[in-house]
């Protein structure tokens, strides 16, 4: 990644950080968790740009707009409104379950020849 597509890429989450600040209250204290909450479950599109947050982000201005309590969008449950935003996305842990999987068959394969 070069220089201009790292300073474009600032420039993105900048511009997404002022819509966020200019959120009610309520809306940018639960989006700040959901943050939080995706950066920790790592969903791998986080690293190529910041969705899902926009999507999270569109759905919390139209919300704001109509007047509807944050947590009438989300549901009461974040997290899980967190892992559905996700379901369909591959997350470090994910791929961490892979690792494990081959690691596994790899140590069990071995085993098995040694047998033989």
């Amino acid at each position: 990644m070069g220089l201009q597509e790292i300073l474009a890429e600032k420039k993105e989450w900048r511009k997404h950080m002022a819509r966020v600040n200019a959120l009610p209250r309520d809306y940018k204290v639960v989006y700040k968790e959901i943050q939080k909450y995706l950066f920790k479950v790592g969903p791998m599109e986080l690293v190529d740009g910041i969705e899902p947050l926009s999507a999270v982000l569109e759905l919390f201005e139209e919300g704001a707009a109509r007047g509807d309590e944050v947590l009438t969008v989300t549901g009461k449950d974040v997290a899980i409104f967190c892992d559905q935003l996700i379901q369909d996305s591959k997350t470090y842990s994910d791929e961490y379950e892979d690792k494990v999987n081959q690691e596994v068959k790899k140590a069990l394969d071995k085993e098995a020849n040694k047998k033989k």
